[in-house]
């Protein structure tokens, strides 16, 4: 014998919205290849692979988006890359 029990399950569904920020570092005359990748990795979790494409992509073009997030996620980084000396914007 089986037993059918209904039940109403009551849905809440929050939406939250955040602002995507774009973090941006721009070339220079100053820092080398290998400093630039090496703060992409350590600073952003950037695998070596992505570090050197942005790096590139940095030379040539002048700029690159390296990350994007909620704005308080990304200032400690541009925080960082900047220690480092190397030019770095939240867009």
């Amino acid at each position: 014998m089986q037993t059918h029990i209904e039940t109403d399950v009551e849905v809440l569904e929050e939406t939250v919205e955040t602002e995507v920020r774009t973090l941006v570092v721009f070339n220079d005359e100053v820092n080398t290849f290998d400093w630039v990748i090496d703060t992409l990795i350590k600073v952003c979790d950037h695998t070596p692979e992505q570090a050197e494409q942005c790096t590139i992509i940095i030379h040539f073009k002048g700029k690159c988006s390296v990350k994007e997030g909620e704005f308080e996620a990304l200032v400690p980084m541009r925080n960082e890359i900047c220690r480092r000396g190397i030019s770095a914007e939240i867009c």
